[in-house]
This record gives C-alpha cells, structure tokens and sequence, in this order.
C-alpha cells in the first residue's frame, strides 16, 4: 500500500468543469458577451490542501524489535510527503534531516547516531512535551496529522502523558497511536502511559509487522476525522 497524504477541503474555492457550485457572478459576467443569455455555466469547487504528517517513534528497549521497520517507515513518509520524523527514548531527537538522505544504508546510520539514548528507558511524557514546546508552536503540529509509535510503557508519573496529549489534540488534527502490544488478543490498555493517552487518541492501530504497516499507512491516509478504536 502506497503511502498518501491525508488532505483536508479548504473554503477557498476554484474554477472547476466539473465543480459543484455554481458561481453566479462569473456566469452573469460571461452572459454579457451573448447579450444576456447564460451560454455556458461557470462552476467552481472547495480547493483541498494536504496536511501535514508527523511521525514520532519510540526506540526505547522495549520497542527494539520494531525499530527498524518503522525508521523504514518514516524514511519513506519523509521522501514521499515531505514528513516530519521523530523518535525518542528518554529524550525527544528530530530525524527529518537525516532520514531524508538519498541512500538508505547511509540514512539509517545518521539517524541511529542522532539518537544517543537509543534502546534507553522511557520517558513518553516529557518527550511529548518537548515536541510541542520545541516544534509545535512553530506550526509543525498545527493541523496536522501525527502518528505515535510505542507501546506505551512510561518510566514517569502518566499524568504528565495525559497532560501533554491533551495539548496535543488541541493542536493537531489527528493523532493516530501504533501499539505493537494491541496485536495480542488479550491485551486491554488499562493501566500506565497507554490508558493516560488513550483518550486523545482519534485511532488505535497495531502495526506490529512488516503487513500490519499496511493497516497504519491507511490510517495516515484516511485521517480526516476523530475517532477512537480503543479496543
């Protein structure tokens, strides 16, 4: 499945052969030139604009496993949509710059370099904060679509998580959360960082293998609304 951007419908409109609003100024104007009679009806249609995407991983110990396959993930979302990249473990490091490195060997090296605390512990909260505090009043999660990697084991007080979440969801239009720990049919979110983010979640995937990606890159597509798929 090919990653596509999610877009959103602006007021703006344009002229369009096939749009859906008749505009009736340009129709009047242009029957002035066949003495009055509407010769052919001028239409226009909302103009749509891509959203933003945004990508923050965790690559603290207990993700190791899924590491690689979402730095794959994020390379790709930075060269085919123009995404913003982040991963953390006990601090938040930006990637974009690195993952957009023509050769892929080389952009996997920078990255992995770029992030010290790779396979460290986890601090989801404050990494999350200093997303929005660093990057999110710059307009890089303003509308957009941001997508979490991690299954949601938080060393710091889960508070912190769900206040900062909630900054999140006011800012951003849709953020989607992949828990590779949601793929175990036993598994309910409950307790610890995952139940104090829940909540701003709009939706809940797996992503737990190289064919669960299939199931995120749809979710990024079709993030037009809120919504939360908790079980």
């Amino acid at each position: 499945l090919p990653l596509v951007p999610p877009s959103r419908t602006r007021r703006r409109t344009q002229r369009a052969r096939k749009g859906n609003q008749l505009d009736l100024r340009a129709t009047l104007r242009a029957s002035h030139r066949t003495g009055g009679d509407p010769i052919r009806l001028i239409k226009r249609s909302r103009t749509t604009k891509l959203r933003r995407v945004v990508l923050i991983a965790d690559v603290s110990g207990s993700m190791e496993p899924y590491a690689r396959i979402y730095l794959h993930l994020m390379r790709g979302a930075v060269q085919a949509l123009g995404a913003e990249a982040f991963v953390f473990a006990t601090h938040l490091t930006r990637l974009t710059r690195p993952l957009a490195t023509s050769q892929p060997d080389v952009a996997y090296k920078k990255a992995a370099d770029a992030a010290t605390d790779w396979s460290g512990g986890t601090r989801i909260g404050p990494s999350i904060k200093t997303f929005i505090d660093d990057f999110g009043r710059r307009g890089i999660a303003r509308g957009a679509v941001v997508v979490i990697v991690s299954d949601g084991w938080e060393i710091e007080d889960p508070e912190i998580l769900t206040t900062h979440m909630a900054r999140l969801s006011r800012l951003s239009h849709h953020i989607i959360w992949v828990n590779p720990r949601k793929a175990v049919a036993s598994y309910r979110p409950l307790v610890g960082g995952m139940a104090a983010a829940l909540p701003h979640v709009d939706t809940f995937v797996s992503g737990h293998s190289m064919n669960a990606l299939n199931e995120v890159m749809a979710a990024i597509a079709g993030a037009s609304e809120r919504r939360v798929d908790a079980c």
